[in-house]
């Protein structure tokens, strides 16, 4: 069961769209970036698409979008993307080298733009600079996007909390994150994030592109010093997740 979809302009042009999912006391978090080639960071799961779309709708035209992107090959992440294929015939999934070959190109019903790390993707007004970041938060396909205008980090799965909270806060999400970390290795879904010899410096040079905006998949969108916030989520992943060996 799901709440009222919610949608709200976290930044000029930048909506989140977010869907409250009871069962797993979580938010799911969509991005539309509007502008000449409108971008969408996840698509959502499957059963999620009429939801999404129909929010879509109140901003642009869903038909219109140009580029869809998202972190990692996960449901909630890229699920229902053959479907924004099929109504948005300009559109193309945007990820890296490595989603592209091990998952992308053989799932989605056109090719991937492969996008090399920091290599900008140009909408219009706004500039998307892609970040490799292998096993952070999942996968050995990880990116995430970092919009320069508005210094939005997508981030993806970083800083999860639960709950039915706000779209934004000013608060810190940090402790936040941390809770859900530690109750999460007690439940069924154990440790979700890896924690690699690349996680720290992953998180740190994110940390380097001074964010004012952390949009995360699952929770409230922060506003505020992102770069302390994520050198900050750099401690407490190497504390409840173990430093590697």
């Amino acid at each position: 069961m799901t709440d009222k979809t919610r949608i709200t302009e976290i930044a000029p042009d930048h909506y989140v769209i977010s869907i409250y999912v009871r069962e797993f006391n979580l938010r799911f978090n969509h991005f539309l970036i509007k502008d000449d080639e409108p971008l969408l960071f996840h698509t959502g799961m499957k059963q999620m698409f009429p939801l999404v779309r129909d929010a879509v709708a109140r901003v642009i035209n869903p038909a219109t979008l140009r580029w869809i992107s998202f972190s990692h090959f996960e449901a909630d992440e890229c699920g229902a993307l053959n479907e924004w294929l099929a109504i948005a015939p300009q559109a193309a999934p945007v990820c890296g080298l490595v989603g592209a070959v091990v998952s992308v190109n053989d799932f989605a019903v056109r090719p991937a733009h492969v996008l090399a790390h920091d290599e900008i993707l140009k909408t219009g007004a706004y500039r998307f600079r892609y970040q490799q970041t292998p096993h952070v938060p999942h996968n050995w396909e990880a990116g995430l996007l970092f919009e320069e205008v508005t210094r939005t980090l997508l981030c993806s799965d970083l800083f999860t909390h639960e709950g039915d909270v706000e779209p934004m806060t000013k608060t810190d999400i940090v402790d936040r994150a941390k809770q859900a970390l530690l109750a999460g290795k007690k439940g069924p879904f154990a440790d979700p994030y890896p924690y690699t010899p690349l996680t720290e410096p992953i998180l740190h040079g994110l940390a380097q592109l001074l964010p004012a905006q952390l949009a995360l998949m699952h929770g409230s969108v922060f506003v505020g010093d992102g770069g302390q916030a994520l050198r900050d989520l750099a401690i407490v992943m190497r504390e409840v997740l173990g430093k590697y060996p």
